[in-house]
């Protein structure tokens, strides 16, 4: 039995190429998560919890959880107060 590895970079493109309609589902999915990751690790390198990010943002510790987690649907408003308590501005690029 030939022992091959699976490259899940080489089958995602594969895939989107195949599929227009699984390339533009994974593009958006992966954008969403990204957005969750950088607020999650702003968060962590601020020494926060999400507890600290929920009063600062007057907001409960289950909707950072659901941003960071699951971030789809997430207002411009909302990711412009997350910015500003880190200090940061928020640029938003249709390309």
């Amino acid at each position: 039995m030939k022992n091959e590895t699976f490259d899940l970079d080489d089958y995602i493109t594969q895939r989107k190429e195949k599929d227009s309609e699984f390339a533009a589902k994974f593009d958006t999915g992966y954008e969403e998560f990204k957005i969750g990751m950088m607020i999650k690790e702003m968060r962590i390198e601020n020494g926060m919890t999400q507890e600290q990010l929920a009063e600062k943002l007057d907001t409960k510790k289950s909707v950072i959880s659901r941003m960071e987690n699951h971030s789809e649907d997430i207002r411009l408003s909302t990711l412009q107060k997350v910015a500003s308590v880190f200090g940061k501005q928020l640029r938003v690029a249709m390309l």
